[in-house]
C-alpha cells in the first residue's frame, strides 16, 4: 500500500476548489488529467455526495465523493480494476489570512491484484512527483476558471 501526501497553495477559495473537484461534466480532464471523459460516468449525485466512475489509460475506479464537510472532501474507492482495500483520496483545505488556500491531498493506493500492487510500488517511488505535478496542473486550471483570479 502506498500513501502519498501532497500540498499546494492556491488563490482559489476552498469553495472554488470543491466546485471544480465536484464538477463531473464534460471536459473534466482539463482539470483532472487522470479523468478522461470516455471513462466518466455519474451513477448518482446529491448536494454533498456523488458516486462516479472515472479513470484514464485503462485504469478506472468507482469513487464515492463526500463533500459534506466544507474543509474536507473524501473520495472512497468503491470498485476498481486495480485498486481496493483502503484506496481513495482526501482533500483538506486550510484558509490563510492572505486569502490563499492550502490544499492537502492524501492519496492511498492499495492494489487488489498484481497490476495494482505493481502500480502501488511504482507510485510509492515516483508518486509524489507524478501526482504532485498533476495536482499543480489542477490548481492552475481551477485558478484559471475562477473569474477575476
Amino acid at each position: 500500500m502506498s500513501t502519498i501526501v501532497l500540498t499546494q497553495h492556491t488563490t482559489a477559495t476552498p469553495e472554488q476548489f470543491i466546485a471544480g473537484l465536484t464538477d463531473f461534466g464534460p471536459g473534466r480532464a482539463e482539470l483532472f488529467p487522470n479523468s478522461a471523459d470516455d471513462f466518466l460516468k455519474v451513477h448518482e449525485q446529491g448536494d454533498e455526495f456523488a458516486d462516479v466512475t472515472e479513470g484514464s489509460g485503462g485504469i478506472w475506479e468507482r469513487l464515492h465523493y463526500d463533500w459534506s464537510d466544507p474543509g474536507h472532501v473524501v473520495l472512497t474507492t468503491v470498485d476498481s480494476n486495480v485498486w481496493g482495500g483502503r484506496s481513495g483520496h482526501t482533500y483538506t483545505f486550510t484558509r490563510h489570512a492572505d486569502g490563499t488556500t492550502e490544499v492537502r491531498a492524501e492519496v492511498v493506493r492499495e492494489g487488489k491484484n498484481l497490476k495494482g500492487r505493481l502500480l502501488g510500488v511504482v507510485l510509492g517511488i515516483f508518486g509524489k512527483n507524478v501526482l504532485g505535478g498533476a495536482l499543480a496542473k489542477t490548481v492552475k486550471a481551477i485558478e484559471a476558471s475562477v473569474p477575476n483570479s
